[in-house]
């Protein structure tokens, strides 16, 4: 009787073996990526940079072109030094900081100009409130596709908003806007696709654009156009015809 259960015990841990034999070892389960720290603050959407302007003073090259990528298409600028070189100066630094980048174009009136420059973050824009440049001698006359900066009456007033003109502004020359850039042909096709229902509505509520940044002008002007990235691309591939500059009478509207 003995030998007859030792038989079967033996047999049953013999069968048993095999079985756990022939079983799959299971792979070890990975482990489970952490979850993000909700405490943690996103990062900062702008350059650091920009809170010290007084720091960006390098030299503009010579010539440059800048790619304008926004919600209505792209286009390029070509910029000159020679024609506002402090201008220059300030527009290149402002460029290669990602200045322009996730701006609204709060500001486009149709026949006249097509204006941007207040920055979608509140810290960027108090740090420049005071960053002024002196004015350049207006050496190109404001037609159709050039660029300059907006600036008060006073001078020496300029910082950081620019306008594209849409048509000959060129009474804008005896007033002091040294341009110093332009949008050719094509480009001007896109900046003129910016959206403009609201004329100069936003422009007097630069204030409050200024002090509540981008979420400001999402509310209230849902349908304005971002530039969602303003980049260097490289020399301007041709210089765009010089112009001299007009005296003409001033007219009552000016960009502000």
């Amino acid at each position: 009787m003995r030998k007859w259960v030792t038989g079967i015990f033996t047999v049953f841990i013999a069968v048993a073996m095999q079985s756990q034999a022939q079983t799959p070892v299971q792979a070890p389960a990975k482990p489970q990526a952490a979850a993000p720290d909700a405490k943690k603050p996103a990062a900062a959407g702008y350059d650091r940079a920009l809170l010290h302007p007084a720091l960006l003073k390098e030299k503009a090259p010579e010539t440059f072109q800048v790619k304008f990528e926004t919600t209505r298409g792209d286009f390029t600028m070509s910029v000159t030094r020679a024609w506002a070189p402090i201008g220059v100066d300030r527009f290149y630094n402002l460029i290669k900081h990602h200045f322009y980048d996730n701006m609204v174009v709060f500001r486009a009136v149709p026949g006249f100009v097509v204006q941007f420059g207040i920055s979608s973050y509140p810290a960027v824009s108090a740090a420049w409130n005071d960053a002024s440049i002196k004015d350049d001698p207006v050496t190109q006359s404001n037609q159709r596709g050039y660029v300059t900066y907006a600036k008060t009456s006073q001078p020496n007033s300029r910082s950081t908003q620019i306008f594209i003109s849409f048509k000959d502004n060129s009474f804008l020359d005896s007033q002091g806007f040294a341009a110093f850039g332009v949008v050719d042909a094509e480009g001007m096709k896109v900046v003129e696709m910016l959206y403009d229902q609201y004329g100069d509505q936003p422009t007097g509520e630069q204030d409050q654009i200024t002090r509540l940044g981008k979420p400001y002008l999402d509310k209230k002007y849902p349908k304005l156009d971002v530039i969602k990235h303003a980049t260097l691309v490289g020399a301007a591939l041709s210089a765009a015809p010089a112009r001299s500059a007009a005296s003409k009478a001033a007219a009552p509207k000016k960009p502000q």
